[in-house]
């Protein structure tokens, strides 16, 4: 994209001192005429870029202006390559880094190399599954967000078959591991519905999109959208489904690090009862739900109420006493 280069460009200017636009074109690979125009661009924006023609001439910034990377401090790009550079990022992001690294100040280039190569991203689980939506899916999202235009989108619900429908793409976000699109849609409803003063926003989960095809419409916006402030209120009734029920009951010490493994920050573990074991509560979405999540965890977890959860282990006790009992 043309910011791109543009900023590419300004770092490249800062880096060199002077250069003429068959340098930039082949620092950036573009055509000679496209690196004039871009260099004449800054110009016409207000950066401090002149020209001198002749032997030995070139484009130079005013007296030497510059900025040491838009001001970042040496902190901040280790902050930015330990996330942006990992081995397994793509081709695009590697060749992006490497011509970042030169486009920095000599002293903080050692520091930004050593992060780049000091993480690795997985994109399967331990059983080699993706967790996440492909590639060419996740890169045409991002290029519709920071396009603006408008995109077909094929989504398909557990137990429904794809359907289709047209979206603003509006932002990524990424909860828990999980990716998520926010979107502007003419629909009420959705894996979250909006909340107030948000009508018309929806999250897609990634992994549940099935095609993506950009339009030439470009995105309608809300106004003084924030992406932040949208995906609060937007999350904000999926996690109060999450806490719609509290299970009380006890539970062997022993259990405690198996049920913040499974229940997290939903799960609350008091004090010593008389008889050894500890106070458990958690929170979901029916009490039906957690007991279902507990029943695997067998007498290491007793619970006491609400009477509907202690039904449903009742109920699987039988039923798998009945599967796999003595006959």
């Amino acid at each position: 994209m043309r910011a791109d280069r543009l900023v590419a460009t300004l770092l490249f200017l800062q880096t060199r001192g002077r250069v003429t636009a068959r340098e930039v074109a082949a620092e950036l690979e573009v055509s000679e005429r496209t690196a004039r125009r871009d260099l004449e661009a800054l110009a016409a924006a207000g950066i401090p870029v002149y020209s001198q023609h002749g032997r030995g001439g070139g484009w130079s910034l005013v007296g030497g202006a510059r900025t040491d990377l838009t001001g970042l401090t040496a902190a901040e790009i280790r902050a930015m390559f330990l996330v942006a550079g990992p081995s397994a990022a793509s081709p695009e992001l590697r060749t992006a880094l490497r011509k970042l690294v030169r486009a920095l100040p000599a002293t903080l280039r050692p520091d930004a190399e050593a992060a780049s190569k000091a993480g690795v991203t997985d994109g399967t689980d331990w059983p080699r599954l993706p967790v996440t939506a492909g590639t060419p899916l996740l890169d045409a999202l991002q290029g519709a967000v920071v396009d603006g235009l408008r995109i077909r989108l094929g989504y398909a619900r557990p137990g429904s078959p794809p359907s289709t429908r047209t979206v603003d793409p509006l932002g990524l976000v990424t909860k828990a591991g999980v990716p998520y699109l926010v979107a502007g849609t003419d629909e009420v409803g959705g894996d979250a519905a909006a909340g107030s003063g948000h009508a018309g926003l929806r999250i897609f989960r990634l992994d549940r999109i099935t095609s993506v095809e950009l339009t030439a419409d470009p995105v309608v916006r809300p106004e003084g959208f924030d992406l932040a402030t949208a995906w609060r209120a937007l999350a904000a009734p999926m996690e109060e489904r999450m806490r719609g029920a509290t299970v009380r009951g006890r539970a062997e010490p022993t259990a405690g690090r198996v049920l913040g493994v499974l229940f997290g920050g939903r799960l609350r573990l008091g004090g010593e009862r008389a008889d050894g074991w500890l106070e458990m509560e958690i929170d979901g979405p029916s009490p039906e739900v957690v007991a279902a999540q507990l029943a695997g965890l067998g007498a290491r977890v007793e619970v006491l109420e609400p009477p509907e959860a202690r039904e449903r282990l009742a109920r699987l006790g039988a039923e798998l006493a009945g599967l796999y009992g003595e006959e």
